[in-house]
């Protein structure tokens, strides 16, 4: 008997990965996440770490800069989760992980980026916005 994966379970699969990165993440800058576990553990520590890989952006908008990434990442999470114009949320997502992927690259190195699968999820953020047929989606 050969296992067989569908695209509508792959498509659904995506969507739920993508958005539960998006949303952990949030909830990490929010200090959700035990101090054990979390990358950030608070905001003043994600805003930190958004002037590192923004080191050209002037002091003054770093924290203008850490609200729209995080705003960004709650309206991409939750119309990815519902399958709200899902191929237009997929690729914008897509757009803001390779952004995030390269600022690492090129401030703390390529190794961070890989560790952190970040390309792999831009990758699968550009993938999901390809597939076009419709399952459990709304707009």
């Amino acid at each position: 008997m050969a296992f067989t994966i569908n695209q509508k379970a792959v498509k659904i699969f995506l969507r739920l990965a993508l958005s539960i990165g998006f949303l952990s993440a949030v909830a990490d800058r929010f200090g959700l996440w035990s101090k054990e576990v979390s990358a950030w553990g608070n905001w003043e520590n994600f805003v930190a770490y958004t002037k590192v890989l923004n080191p050209l952006i002037p002091e003054s908008l770093i924290n203008p800069v850490a609200i729209i990434a995080t705003a960004a990442e709650v309206i991409f999470a939750i119309f990815l989760l519902i399958g709200f114009k899902t191929e237009l949320f997929a690729r914008l997502s897509g757009f803001l992980l390779l952004l995030f992927a390269l600022s690492m690259t090129f401030t703390i190195g390529i190794k961070g980026p890989l560790d952190y699968s970040v390309f792999t999820s831009a990758a699968a953020a550009f993938a999901l916005s390809l597939m076009k047929e419709k399952y459990m989606e709304i707009g």
